[in-house]
């Protein structure tokens, strides 16, 4: 669990101190939480405190620690439950949670159940899952989406920036809601807290949750798990947001939880940390409260220093960890592969039918019917749209109103990824819809920016799913010097002296959230042109390594 504290450090810290404690106790285990070192808290449990720690982070910059590790020694080899919470000067508080098994030789790594831990920390930090503005609050227990929710929810949804899972449960029809929250939703939920975002669809609210989300639907008491990157404009994009139906956890509920839980884990494993959280020095505790230094039933050896077999049981469950995740990887590579055909097939079967619309009412049009065409473009050939990146920049010319200033070795390295065909459309779309676009801004009949045209846009111009519109990077972006530096792309002298402006605003090319970016900067009403600074893989940010 890796999430945003509310409270300045000090706060945070005192508010993990006492969860700790409580937890503890819980446990049957009692020890000082609040002192340096590493203390016995049980016949065979260790808990070691470091409080007062100024490090030098990842990036460099001063940050304060403070954190704790308790460490279960049993047949199996050690429980490892540990708690970090890191500040780096002038950013926000990071919390993060591990719970592990370190296995003694020839035990299989075993999964961790979530701690109550996290649940504890979770109802008095007022979490976030993120730093940037807009990121979701996490709790214990889901939320209810009520319908004046609804606008806030599907922001966060198709929040760019979005970490981690939203897992939304529906309610089925003529079903007491409390009841089902409290016998079904929470139980099932309950091992996705601090690892998903959590809510739960009010009956009056699930309609509207619907109609705005056409293709990613969910009804009838399933139970949803949106990924970031959600682009509820694109169908084929429904398939990468699993649902559970109800039948499965009706007939076994404990089950259902464990496989609902199942992908937030492994995205929880395969994200890259922040980076107040990554790159942390290991925690070495100092000596021992109590005068002994063995626990009953451990081999010789004491497992209470930092010996060289404690250090083997750990690169063991290191090894465990990373042939499990290549396991998932291989899975996740096959399941892309095929997704990435069955989305290229589909996006080419939605871009034929809306020419073939167009065409039948243009046909309406020349007929004398306008009404009934709804003042239809020409029909637009699928078959002239360029085949590669490399043949789009050679065809730029054809977009008056668009001039191209980034580096064309970006974009034509962009041929050789697995998904390059359907890029390449999408890219297109996009030039064809800011080409109308500009032209209407020139004549002052826009009606705004371009997120807005697309919001809108007239019956006779190409159309871009507003949703793919980023007007601007996040405030984490802007105040990263390097991730700024990225964006500051090249213009003409007469857009700006320096030569190049910062292109926050920027148009997502595919689905998910690292998928290429065209990045542009709108000056119509200054030379009349829009500059596109940028077309290639997403640039770096806080989802990017």
């Amino acid at each position: 669990m890796a999430v945003t504290s509310g409270h300045a450090h000090r706060d945070t810290v005192s508010l993990a101190e006492e969860q700790v404690r409580h937890w503890l106790k819980a446990q049957h285990y009692d020890g000082p939480v609040a002192e340096e070192g590493r203390h016995r808290v049980g016949s065979q449990a260790v808990l070691d405190c470091s409080l007062k720690e100024r490090v030098r982070g990842a990036k460099g910059a001063k940050e304060s620690l403070a954190r704790w590790r308790l460490r279960e020694f049993t047949l199996q080899g050690i429980w490892q439950t540990s708690l970090t919470v890191s500040t780096p000067t002038g950013g926000r508080t990071w919390v993060r949670l591990d719970a592990e098994l370190l296995p003694a030789r020839g035990v299989a790594v075993a999964k961790a159940p979530v701690p109550s831990l996290a649940r504890g920390l979770l109802d008095v930090l007022s979490a976030t899952e993120g730093e940037h503005p807009g990121a979701a609050s996490l709790h214990a227990m889901p939320t209810v989406i009520e319908r004046g929710d609804l606008d806030e929810v599907l922001d966060e949804l198709c929040d760019p920036d979005r970490r981690l899972p939203i897992v939304v449960a529906s309610t089925p029809s003529h079903t007491d809601f409390d009841d089902w929250l409290a016998e079904t939703v929470d139980p099932l939920l309950r091992g996705c807290a601090g690892l998903a975002v959590l809510y739960a669809l009010a009956p009056g609210a699930e309609r509207e949750f619907n109609r705005a989300l056409e293709h990613h639907r969910v009804f009838g008491g399933a139970v949803r798990t949106y990924l970031p990157g959600l682009d509820p404009a694109w169908q084929p994009d429904a398939q990468r947001h699993r649902v559970m139906a109800r039948h499965t956890f009706e007939s076994d509920l404990r089950r259902a939880s464990g496989l609902l839980a199942w992908l937030p884990r492994r995205l929880a494993v395969q994200t890259p940390m922040p980076d107040a959280l990554a790159a942390l020095p290991p925690l070495r505790a100092r000596g021992l409260t109590d005068s002994g230094a063995e626990i009953d039933g451990v081999q010789p050896g004491s497992l209470l220093v930092d010996t060289h077999e404690e250090e083997a049981l750990e690169e063991r469950a290191r090894a465990g960890e990373i042939q499990e995740v290549r396991r998932w990887l291989r899975a996740a590579e096959e399941r892309e592969s095929e997704l990435a055909a069955e989305y290229d097939e589909q996006y080419s079967e939605l871009r034929e039918a809306r020419t073939e619309v167009r065409s039948l009412r243009g046909r309406l049009a020349a007929a004398g019917y306008p009404d009934l065409a709804d003042h239809a473009p020409a029909e637009r050939d699928l078959h002239n749209d360029p085949a590669s990146f490399a043949e789009l920049l050679e065809r730029m010319d054809e977009f008056p109103l668009l001039r191209f200033t980034g580096d064309p070795r970006l974009t034509r390295d962009l041929d050789q990824q697995t998904d390059h065909p359907t890029w390449v459309r999408m890219a297109w779309d996009a030039l064809l819809a800011l080409q109308d676009y500009a032209e209407a801004a020139v004549r002052g009949e826009s009606g705004g920016d371009f997120r807005r045209w697309c919001e809108n846009t007239p019956a006779d111009c190409h159309a871009f799913p507003p949703r793919k519109v980023i007007r601007d990077e996040s405030r984490t972006v802007r105040s990263h010097g390097k991730w700024k530096s990225e964006r500051e792309l090249p213009v003409p002298l007469d857009v700006n002296p320096a030569g190049e402006v910062f292109m926050g605003a920027h148009l997502r090319i595919g689905g998910g959230g690292t998928a290429p970016r065209l990045h542009y900067h709108d000056d119509c009403s200054g030379t009349g042109r829009i500059y596109i600074g940028y077309m290639g893989l997403h640039l770096h940010n806080t989802r990017t390594n």
